[in-house]
């Protein structure tokens, strides 16, 4: 069992997801901003490893632009061996890794031009994941898109174009039940379709359910990870924040409700993903819940957790989120999503 978090890192002082607009596109630029970003997730990773965080989401922004036509710089020979030593950083420690492209990629998209972008989002991303020399048990995680006024229909349309994606993307795709749209029950339907395994959302789970018990859901969807080809089953963890909307991820892990969700788990075995705010934070209170109850092995003779301040989690709560500008085009139905003309950047 590992324990983990997404993309960014709010204890150190870079980020792994600099890009651009895509007026100031230069191949230079692209350049700078790769080996920066790269640069940023290798320390991130080492801190990881420090403090036994084993489990980690890397961002969709490595390459600015990395599935747009305007990228033509020859980012993967150029930086080989910067994703190599990446990939041996990850193998050598034993930890894993994920990627989960944005609200954009929708493989079930009536539009065409959305589809053609988002499978080039898909290409893009499980490249960086091959270059970095990762098996399939590497994911990217991705919703099962749109109704557009017919469930079935929006299904049969997924499963049409997931045939279709090169071998070596269909092979690290998962699917997360969300909290709006499709459940549970219509990922397993995915699932007998294709062998596409479920990423399990407690969160969304408990916000759109066809009535399984939590402990039976996490089975349900665990069994849907084949042991060698996918690893044991990755799932998202979250909680409702108090006196904010629905469905809306809590800011700071609630200890008691995860010991809760932890004895829901029994012997299930799980990498689990903590989408709450305040990341590492949270993650380092998560593991010693976990060390207390023998989940995880004892921390290092000596070690001490960082502390964080009840400041630094408001702070993190509150910090402006970089929204990515959307193209209008076609107006879509409410219950789907539009991509942007580029599809991981401006």
């Amino acid at each position: 069992m590992k324990i983990g978090y997404p993309c960014m890192n709010n204890s150190l002082d870079c980020t792994s997801a600099s890009t651009f607009r895509l007026a100031s596109y230069s191949d230079e630029r692209v350049e700078q901003t790769v080996a920066s970003n790269l640069a940023c997730l290798k320390r991130i990773l080492e801190y990881n490893l420090e403090h036994g965080l084993l489990f980690f989401r890397i961002g969709s922004d490595i390459v600015p632009f990395g599935s747009h036509p305007v990228n033509t710089f020859p980012w993967q020979t150029r930086f080989a061996p910067e994703f190599q030593a990446i990939g041996d950083f990850i193998k050598t420690h034993k930890m894993r890794v994920s990627m989960h492209p944005d609200q954009f990629v929708v493989l079930n998209s009536p539009n065409p031009d959305i589809v053609g972008r988002s499978v080039a989002e898909l290409v893009y991303q499980g490249s960086m994941l091959d270059l970095m020399g990762l098996d399939s048990t590497a994911k990217l995680q991705i919703h099962l898109g749109g109704l557009y006024g017919d469930r079935d229909t929006a299904i049969a349309r997924f499963i049409g174009v997931w045939h279709t994606l090169p071998p070596a993307v269909q092979v690290r795709v998962v699917v997360e039940n969300d909290d709006r749209l499709f459940s549970l029950r219509d990922c397993l339907e995915l699932h007998a379709a294709t062998g596409i395994p479920i990423l399990f959302d407690n969160f969304h789970h408990e916000c759109l359910n066809n009535g399984e018990p939590m402990a039976e859901a996490l089975r349900l969807a665990a069994a849907t990870w084949h042991p060698t080809r996918d690893g044991i089953m990755m799932m998202d963890y979250s909680s409702q924040s108090h006196g904010e909307r629905r469905g809306k991820h809590v800011a700071a892990i609630e200890e008691d409700l995860f010991r809760d969700f932890l004895r829901e788990l029994g012997d299930l075995d799980v990498d689990i993903m903590l989408e709450i705010k305040d990341k590492e934070a949270s993650a380092h209170r998560a593991c010693g819940i976990m060390r207390e109850l023998t989940l995880l092995p004892p921390a290092p003779e000596g070690y001490e957790p960082p502390i964080f301040t009840p400041k630094q989690i408001l702070e993190a709560d509150a910090a402006p989120k970089t929204r990515k500008p959307r193209v209008k085009k076609d107006k879509a139905p409410a219950d789907s999503v539009e991509l942007p003309q580029s599809a991981n950047g401006k």
